[in-house]
């Protein structure tokens, strides 16, 4: 990286591979680059427009085995266009590739624009926890006095956020194997869901069996608890399940003073790994 740069934000871009969740983000320029999903001949591109609904549905009913495709390097620098200050977030680098490819864009773009400053951001997770660091990218691009002083808070800020989830299949990860085969012949039998985390490494980390609603919800309130989180925002991304995510967002905002939760529908690649009635949180403890 070079030297201090003036602090506008209108000079700054942030790109996030798909698996943030979000398309789109008010106030900065702001990219998604997207990941696939691939079901035979048919290829699932997520980006906006595509009926993830359908797509969730099909691959449930599918007998063959489905798989993922990440950015390649020529899609990150297509997102970098002429941008001369990037922050660009992937999904965790344990799961995907994703990161290496956005490492490599990075050395390339640099090659032709040694001026550029570009900071690659391994969120080792990934859906809501990926859009609170994006969030807060945002809030201190506005607040800081140089590109380095963002880099230094982001990486503070990361330290302090947290992925848990509860789905109730198991296939897709498996298949594709990032859990163990032996998981998923837990997981869907008599109704009952999986609870974890993303831990240190960025890999899945089993916490809970559970079964029901309520019992589910509770577990959701008590690991939070034991991860510290006390007040702020919250954001649950919940694969066709707003039932769930509904009720859950409910008791936070019963157990914890001054939240604020915030619900989305999972895209296309984390709708993919949560599965039909995943649900998905991320907070931190500040």
């Amino acid at each position: 990286m070079k030297g201090k740069v003036k602090m506008d934000i209108k000079d700054f871009k942030i790109i996030s591979d798909s698996s943030s969740d979000i398309y789109e983000l008010e106030g900065i320029d702001y990219e998604s680059v997207p990941l696939k999903i691939i079901l035979g001949d048919k290829e699932y591109v997520d980006k906006k427009g595509l009926d993830v609904d359908d797509m969730v549905m099909t691959l449930k009913a599918a007998r063959e085995k489905s798989t993922t495709s990440c950015p390649n390097p020529n899609d990150y620098i297509e997102a970098f266009g002429d941008a001369k200050n990037i922050f660009a977030i992937t999904i965790t680098s344990a799961l995907s590739g994703s990161y290496n490819s956005l490492v490599q864009a990075k050395e390339m773009y640099k090659e032709n624009n040694p001026d550029a400053n570009i900071y690659c951001i391994d969120s080792l997770s990934t859906g809501p926890e990926m859009y609170l660091i994006i969030r807060k990218l945002k809030e201190y691009i506005k607040e800081s006095d140089s590109f380095e002083e963002v880099c230094e808070k982001i990486e503070n800020y990361k330290k302090h956020t947290h992925l848990l989830y509860c789905l109730q299949s198991l296939t897709n990860l498996a298949n594709n194997g990032r859990v163990s085969p032996a998981v998923v012949k837990i997981a869907g039998v008599l109704g009952i869901r999986m609870l974890g985390t993303a831990n240190s490494e960025g890999r899945l980390n089993l916490l809970h069996k559970a079964r029901g609603d309520k019992k589910t919800i509770e577990l959701f309130i008590q690991e939070m608890k034991n991860m510290n989180y006390k007040k702020g925002f919250v954001s649950i991304s919940h694969c066709l399940n707003e039932n769930l995510a509904g009720a859950l967002s409910n008791r936070i905002k019963e157990e914890f003073k001054d939240v604020v939760v915030e619900i989305r529908k999972c895209t296309a690649l984390c709708s993919y790994y949560a599965e039909y009635g995943g649900i998905l949180v991320g907070f931190d403890e500040l």
